[in-house]
C-alpha cells in the first residue's frame, strides 16, 4: 500500500484549497488553520476574488 493509499483524506480549505483538519467527507465549509486565523471581512474579500477568478475562467 503506498503512502497515498493510506493516508487518510482530508477536505481542502475554501479560501487557499491547502488541506484542512476535516476529513474529506465532512460537511460545511471547511477552512485550513492559516485561514482560520483571518478576519471574517478579509475571508469575504478573498472568497471574492476567487468567485471572480473562477467565473471569469468558466466563461
Amino acid at each position: 500500500m503506498s503512502d497515498e493509499e493510506s493516508a487518510p483524506a482530508y477536505a481542502e480549505c475554501v479560501l487557499c484549497r491547502e488541506p484542512t483538519e476535516y476529513p474529506e467527507s465532512y460537511k460545511g465549509i471547511t477552512l485550513c488553520p492559516v485561514c482560520m486565523g483571518v478576519t471574517p471581512l478579509e475571508r469575504s474579500r478573498e472568497w471574492g476574488r476567487q468567485e471572480a477568478q473562477r467565473t471569469a475562467c468558466s466563461g
